[in-house]
């Protein structure tokens, strides 16, 4: 990205992962973006190779023991459409721990075949192709700060039934590696 100065990324995307990437020269920004103790939402499409049941839509809602032992805050889960024997799914989550939803699905057998990110706290992908990228507006920064501030963010609203573009075959996705540091307990 051609900007002067330093750039943080907020969160990361595993290699297999897709979708927006948020960097700013903002550091009280990034922090607040990326340190669980503010909630701040991440929205992700999330394809997965079955269709899920109930007992395993509610195991995503009320939280997964992941193979460490850490138990997986409270997530939002909507199935948006049935895709062959599988599923898009809306996930909704306020952490973000490595690979996250991948191990939540493997720990309830519902495999992963593909997630793509399109919502960080108020800021959405919009239209932006693989390796695109924007300024944001101030409007958008003013919302970013607002709803880290207070923790909140913006309702669920229902998505067009359609999944994402796929992306073609051997683009890169940007992946900056960053951990933010686990809830306290």
């Amino acid at each position: 990205i051609p900007v002067q100065g330093t750039l943080y990324p907020v969160g990361r995307l595993d290699e297999d992962s897709e979708g927006l990437v948020l960097m700013t020269n903002d550091g009280e920004l990034a922090n607040r973006l990326t340190h669980p103790k503010y909630g701040p939402e991440k929205e992700y499409k999330v394809l997965f190779a079955r269709q899920p049941d109930e007992h395993q839509l509610d195991a995503f809602r009320h939280g997964i023991i992941l193979e460490d032992g850490h138990r997986t805050a409270h997530a939002q889960v909507i199935i948006e459409n049935l895709h062959g024997k599988g599923a898009w799914l809306r996930v909704i989550l306020t952490e973000g721990r490595k690979r996250q939803i991948r191990e939540m699905g493997e720990r309830i057998g519902l495999p992963v075949v593909r997630i793509v990110r399109v919502r960080i706290g108020s800021l959405n992908l919009g239209s932006l192709k693989a390796g695109e990228w924007r300024p944001l507006k101030p409007n958008e920064v003013r919302l970013l700060k607002q709803s880290t501030a207070a923790g909140a963010t913006p309702p669920l609203k229902k998505s067009p039934s359609r999944p994402p573009a796929r992306t073609s075959p051997g683009v890169r996705k940007p992946t900056p590696r960053i951990t933010p540091k686990p809830r306290g307990r």
